[in-house]
Order: C-alpha cells, then structure tokens, then sequence
C-alpha cells in the first residue's frame, strides 16, 4: 500500500523467485533525511529523462503539481491518514518540487513523509482503542472503503472514518465465524503491523518513492530502482524462478493478483485468478495463516516465496466475491516455472455444422535464448513449436485456423515478428519510433508461408506488447480476422539504465527503467493507448472499457506515423459485415453466451461497488444474495450443456468444480466457419470444405 504502483508490479516479480528474506529494522526518525548519493542519483536520472526518454516533457509547476498529487497518493491513496489541514499546509509545496528536483534539493518529500509516519501511528492507536470497545451491528449505517476520489477528511471525519473501518474489519471476521478473542487477536496485530510497515521505510526507500511520483508523472512506464531492489531484480535474473508464479500489487491495503505466470503453479493449480485479493498466507498444510491485510508488498512477498516443493497456503478473496467475502483457502505447491508448461497448445474444435477448426494457444511469446546461444539445435521458440504443430493440423485437413492470444502479455518481440512470418510472405511486421524521431522497420524476410488458409485471431483485454504487434500485423495485411476485445494498448519500449555508469564515485545509485521508443504498425497507427481493434468485437468488452493502458494516469496517447510499404493479402473482406451479422443474431439466443455476459455482468458491479453495509442482517443478507446469484448462474451453465444442476447443499467448491464450456472460443470457431460463406449464402448451405479463393 505504501509504494508506487508501477514499482509495486515490478518488484513482485521476485514473488516468483527464492532469496532469503531478511528482518527489516525500526528507522529512528532522526535518520530520515536525504544523503549526497539520492542528490547526485537526482541529478543523473533527470539528465537521462531530459536527454533520452521519448516523451519531452519540462520541468516546470504543471508537472510539479502533478508529482505533488502523485507523492501523496503514493503513500495515502485512500486518503486515511493524512487530514485536510495536513493537505493545506502542505499546499506550500505544491509548485516548487520542480525547483527542488532541478537543486537535488529532497527535503520536502522527508518532510511530508515524517508527518505521514506520524499520521499512522496516530490512526493506528486510534484503531486500537476502537478494537477495546463494543460494536452494535444493528445500527443501519454504511462504510465507504474506496475513499480515493472523495476530498481530504478533517480530524474529526478521519475518526469517523476509522470507527467505521474498525467496525467493518471486524465484522468480516465475525461472519467468518472468528470468536470476539480471535477477531481482536487479529485485528490488532493487523493495525499494529501498519504501525511497523511504516517506521521501518528508510531513506532509501522514501527516495524511490518520491522519485516515482516524478517520473510516473511523466510515463507510466518510467520508474526508479534503488539499490537494493536493483539487487533484488538480479537475483530474480540469474535464478531458476521458483515460487507460485504470480505477479501481483498492492496499491490499496490488499495484496492483489495482477497476473498468474503461465506454467507456473498457480496457473497449473487453477486455483488462483486474477483479481483475487491474497488477505492471509500460511506455510505448509498446518501452518498457521497470518492476516497480510494493510502489509507492505515485499513483506507479503517474503511470506509467500519460498523452495521449490514447498506448500504455501493463501486465504484469498476471489475477485466475484468482492472485499465482503467470503473468503476461501487453497493450497499451492511451490516449484519451477517449466518452459513447455508454457509451450503452444494446439486442439480442433468440430462446429455444430461440421466445421473442423484447429486452435493454437499461445500464453506467451517465448524462446530458450540460453539453449540457443549453447548451440542446441533443438531449443524451444513459439515459432519452432507452432511450426510443428501447424504440419500435425495440415494432416487433420482444418476447415480454418484460430490463434488464442487471450491474456498473453506479450514476451519476445523478435519471436513475434518471426511468428507473424509463418502466415505472411516476407515484408515488414512492425515499426519503432525512438525519442530522436529515427524509425527503424522490423521484418519478416522469409518468403515461405507455412499456413496460408482462413485465420482468426483472438484477442482480449489482457492481450499485451508482442501479442498487439502480431495482432495489428495481421490485421493490416488483411491476413485475417480479428476478434475478441480491444487489447491491452501497450505500444512502448523500455530500457533499463544503470545509473552508476554516469558516476565514477564508486557507489551504487540503483537503476532507471525508462521508455525509449514506440512501437507502430505498418499502417502507420500505433497500438499504443487504443490497443488492436478487433474486427468484431464481442459485448464482453463493455466491461473492460477503463482497462490496460487507457487506465493509466500520462500514459502516452495514440499517435500514428508514414506507413510502411506492404503488399496486402487479397483477402474478401466483404464477408466481415455478414459474419458479423450473423454473430450478433446467433448470440442473442445462445443461452451460453447470454450467461457468460451475466456472469461478467455480475463481477463487474461487484469490483465497481464502493460502499458496504455496518448492518450486520443487511451484510448477510447481501452474501447470501451474492451466493445465490453465483450458484443460479452456474447451475443456468449446467443446464445449457446438458448436465443436472447441483442441489441447494452444495458447496461453492462444488459449483467451482463443474467444467467451464470456452464459450469465446466456440463463437470464434463458428464465425471463422462463417466467413467460408460467401454472403449471398446462408449457413445451412456450407460445406464442410468449402474453397475459397482468397483466404484470410
């Protein structure tokens, strides 16, 4: 909760690797003051962001007052501790931190973090003495646990404010079925460890987190590494990663997954998503689970990595149930992330018209760059597999071709632009842009095409970087369709830069990861901000319209340069509209697909909700409701495909367990068959073979 989001995400990146995590010491007060080495790392960091990055943006009191809103809502995002009469003092501040950083002159960002240090402990011993008292959940009040687009609270509404909070965390625990020892038990180790959190940030840490509002302010992609998390990045490179496999965040008190790492144990498991709120971490089958809520992220970390064979066990809110609960426990054996867990996936799926179309998944675009560089002439790539797979289907005689590139946050981008190559003659598959305005064109040069028959390709919001290059390739040779949801938007290039290559001191100044360049398609458009526009885009993604790129504050916005030279495909794309037509008829009346937009429909209000009840007969009435609406919903699933719905006795694990129907996947499959059909022709009059002269 205490650091900077973007640097957040990066650091728990070691969640995936074993280290030995050491005790991090009390800071006495008195030792929060900035050193000569953070002055000198200032210096050197806005010398390479005024000098390389791609985005030119002055120093100047715009930008100072964004770092000042950026700093505060970096420490306070829910603005629960500091008070409005903190904000107006500091106030004095707000258009100067640009002459400061310009003086490496960082008195102010230790001034504003003692007082926030200050207030912590104040809220916290206030919790405290809530937790001694009484509640009456009869009272019909409500509690806003998202404060981070209200105003600033005064003293007397900061107290309102933590009477209720105090008042909601115990009453979770009470409809966990805790006793009145174990809640206060928990509860007070839970605020105590808030208190500890905090005196334990030290100078160093305090400059990061000053540092990344600076740069945050200017890109979202752009952060600061201190020394010992440069360290801490190291480690993770040079050892086998171990762990669950799962990257997360925590800018808000909830430890949350950001993302579940292919082939790794959380993913193999499938018991662990994304959106699940970690609250609880236990070690081995009998260990007892410590409540992680309000914890600082690496001290979350530290609990749950660990060798390889070992069991965590995580008491997780799934992301349908939101921070009412209730919770669950599951058990994940800790072990190596295995690259052919990774591996491209291939199956044909047969059409209820007797379509047969393969699909390939690829959850990330990979190469064994070690096994390469060693001269193994067998080492594992995306291509080399895909290549493999795509000779196994050409013997299945597929009808059509569907690439699932759903949740793939991207990888390799030389694996991408070598992919696209299995589908295209040789040309160019994507442009960069760097910040002296030089563009290079990357491209495929090998003239074979491997699989030249009808392709789609399925996207998702989560569909990232490398994914969106291949995805916008296609799309701009008119190759195939593309469908699913608007991806990610990520169109940029970092570069992580040792600082300590500017100074010959002799000390560590950590490291700068910093955007250096841009990607764009061939068209000219970039990815960046937008993401690829499906050619059909399925009504999931109404619930995802504030995801990805979009979301984040100064991200760069959409821009486009001069196309590059292509040939495109002859491609009919005449039959997009009547394929899109026919999607937009078919899925009104499949009961599966209507359910699945409910589901999501139902996980959307209940991430969106805001405000709970105090009342303890509204909150239960609430769960149960909750519950109901899930286990309809799923059984609803059951009944479509054929199967009896489960009794009012089970358990949600049972409803978890009922084998989910890829109901995206099938819709894909069916209107790529589609478009086989000319659009004078109805669907009942297809082939099972149907030619095509040009096809996608």
């Amino acid at each position: 909760m205490f650091m900077h989001l973007k640097l957040i995400q990066f650091c728990l990146l070691f969640s995936l690797v074993h280290t030995a995590g050491a005790i991090t010491p009390i800071v006495d007060e008195s030792e929060l003051h900035p050193n000569k080495d953070q002055e000198r790392a200032t210096e050197i960091i806005l010398h390479i962001i005024e000098n390389y990055h791609y985005r030119t943006r002055l120093l100047d009191d715009e930008l100072s007052s964004e770092i000042f809103d950026s700093y505060l809502k970096s420490m306070d995002p829910n603005k629960s501790f500091f008070t409005h009469a903190d904000i107006d003092e500091f106030e004095n501040y707000r258009y100067s931190l640009d002459d400061a950083l310009d003086d490496a002159q960082l008195d102010t960002a230790f001034i504003i973090f003692r007082r926030y240090r200050t207030r912590v402990q104040e809220r916290v011993e206030f919790a405290l003495e809530q937790l001694k008292g009484e509640f009456d959940f009869s009272v019909d009040e409500d509690y806003q646990f998202d404060r981070s687009e209200l105003i600033w609270p005064t003293d007397l509404e900061q107290n309102e404010i933590w009477r209720k909070r105090v008042k909601n965390d115990f009453l979770n625990l009470k409809l966990a079925d805790k006793t009145e020892d174990e809640i206060r038990e928990t509860l007070s180790k839970r605020y105590q460890r808030l208190t500890t959190s905090t005196l334990q940030f030290n100078t160093s840490d305090i400059f990061q987190l000053f540092v990344n509002a600076y740069t945050s302010s200017i890109e979202p992609h752009t952060s600061y590494f201190s020394p010992r998390t440069s360290e801490n990045f190291d480690i993770s490179m040079s050892l086998s990663l171990e762990g669950i496999g799962a990257v997360l965040r925590g800018d808000t008190d909830y430890t949350e997954v950001q993302s579940v790492v292919p082939g790794g144990p959380a993913d193999l498991s499938e018991l662990l998503h994304d959106g699940d709120k970690i609250i609880g971490v236990g070690q081995e089958e009998d260990g007892e689970i410590v409540d992680v809520i309000g914890w600082r992220l690496d001290d979350v970390v530290d609990l749950i990595r660990g060798p390889k064979g070992s069991i965590v066990r995580l008491e997780v809110l799934p992301k349908d149930a939101g921070l009412e609960g209730p919770s669950k426990t599951i058990l994940i054996t800790r072990d190596e992330i295995k690259l052919e867990e990774q591996a491209a996936k291939s199956e044909i799926i047969e059409t209820e018209t007797g379509g047969h179309m393969g699909v390939i998944t690829i959850q990330t675009f990979y190469s064994d760059f070690a096994a390469q560089a060693r001269g193994e002439p067998d080492f594992k790539s995306t291509t080399r597999d895909v290549r493999k797979l795509l000779a196994e289907m050409e013997q299945e005689n597929i009808d059509g071709l569907i690439i699932d590139l759903r949740d793939n946050g991207g990888g390799s981008l030389s694996e991408a632009i070598e992919f696209t190559g299995l589908f295209i003659e040789s040309g160019p598959v994507v442009q960069t842009k760097d910040s002296t305005g030089n563009i290079d064109i990357n491209r495929d040069r090998d003239p074979d095409i491997v699989y030249g028959g009808p392709l789609a390709v399925l996207v998702n919001r989560n569909s990232a970087s490398a994914s969106e290059i291949f995805a916008g390739a296609i799309q701009d040779y008119h190759r195939g369709i593309i469908l699913g949801e608007p991806t990610f938007g990520k169109g940029t290039v970092q570069n992580i830069v040792d600082l300590n290559r500017f100074s010959r001191s002799g000390n560590d100044y950590g490291r700068l990861k910093t955007t250096i360049a841009q990607f764009f398609r061939i068209n000219g458009g970039s990815n960046q901000h937008k993401g690829v526009i499906p050619d059909i885009i399925y009504p999931t993604a109404s619930f995802s319209a504030e995801h990805g790129e979009r979301s984040l504050d100064n991200a760069l916005p959409w821009d486009e340069i001069k196309p590059a030279r292509f040939v495109p495909a002859q491609a009919p794309l005449d039959r997009f509209d009547s394929a899109k037509l026919r999607h937009e008829n078919r899925i009104e009346s499949d009961k599966l697909f209507q359910l699945l937009l409910d589901e999501q429909r139902l996980v959307y209000e209940i991430n969106e909700k805001k405000i709970t009840s105090l009342q303890e007969t509204k909150r239960k009435t609430e769960r149960e409701t909750l519950s109901t609406a899930r286990k309809t919903l799923q059984n609803e699933f059951r009944i479509a495909q054929g199967l009896a719905p489960l009794d009012d006795e089970s358990d949600d694990q049972d409803f978890e367990d009922t084998e989910p129907v890829d109901v995206i996947l099938n819709e894909s499959a069916r209107i790529l068959e589609d478009l086989l059909i000319p659009p004078q022709t109805t669907a009942s009059s297809v082939n099972k073979r149907t030619e095509i002269s040009n096809p996608l």
